[in-house]
């Protein structure tokens, strides 16, 4: 057959893009569950959109708002805000270090070391984390104001059970993702589970959890904040008495102190995890 009558060569097949749902996709099933609980939501709520963008609605918050400016930027006043402002700092910071020793002591036993390792106490101790952190720290504070008594001591401890919770479980997830060479060639020549974590398990995963602690601290600047309310000492305790006697200008300045605070500790964390990450 000559070049020329050889007949064309057919077209290379082409696969068709997958389905938009497939009744075997679980991933599909679960975003279909989510999008029903979405709408349930909408329908349950009596969320009175109409009345919330009325002018009569916007004009009332414009109203409200106005009262705070100006600001009290009186001396004697800035004064007790930034002493407020240091003890919420010092609050979050204590709460948040005392979590920290806390949450990686009970992430030990509530992770699984090695791949044939018993962990006995591993659900027992990941109950206890759950508990520590199911309960709000406005509702931990509340708790311990009866044998703390009012200011921040109540308000240090409740951080620092809560987010010996949270930093539990995070350093426990840690530890069972680190990469198990290391360990196991120890493991091979005899060394104990002791120094496995701390000469290879640790090194591998302590920018994480330097990561996961600076993180939960900036968090616990804002719950420190919120604190105060129940008299738990701090910026927030000047919140809750200045907002309840309606003095608007103090109050003012006192949300402005808990930006400008929040915004330092976020530029402090972020530049500490860039410098750990070189």
């Amino acid at each position: 057959m000559k070049p020329s009558q050889r007949q064309p060569a057919a077209n290379p097949p082409y696969r068709l893009p997958p389905p938009l749902f497939d009744a075997r996709c679980t991933a599909c099933w679960f975003t279909f569950g989510l999008l029903v609980l979405v709408v349930l939501s909408f329908v349950s709520l009596d969320l009175q959109w109409a009345s919330f963008a009325s002018a009569e609605a916007l004009a009332g918050m414009g109203r409200f708002i106005g009262e705070f400016f100006p600001p009290d930027f009186s001396p004697a006043f800035v004064r007790k805000v930034a002493w407020a402002s240091a003890e919420t700092l010092a609050m979050s910071a204590l709460g948040t270090l005392l979590a920290c020793v806390v949450g990686l002591f009970l992430a030990l036993p509530a992770s699984r070391l090695h791949a044939e390792g018993s962990a006995r106490s591993r659900g027992v101790v990941r109950l206890i984390l759950n508990g520590l952190r199911s309960v709000p720290e406005l509702v931990w504070a509340a708790l311990l104001l009866i044998s703390a008594g009012l200011g921040p001591f109540a308000g240090t401890l409740a951080l620092a059970l809560h987010t010996s919770g949270v930093l539990g479980r995070l350093f426990a997830e840690a530890i069972e993702n680190a990469p198990p060479g290391p360990a196991a060639a120890l493991r091979a020549q005899g060394v104990g589970n002791g120094r496995i974590f701390l000469y290879a398990t640790l090194p591998q995963i302590l920018p994480q959890l330097m990561s996961y602690t600076l993180y939960r601290w900036e968090n616990n600047i804002r719950a420190a904040a919120i604190l105060g309310v129940v008299g738990a000492g701090g910026l927030g305790q000047m919140l809750a008495f200045h907002m309840g006697l309606f003095h608007m200008p103090k109050t003012a300045t006192i949300l402005l102190a808990m930006l400008l605070l929040v915004v330092i500790v976020d530029l402090s964390s972020y530049t500490a995890r860039r410098a750990m990450m070189r």
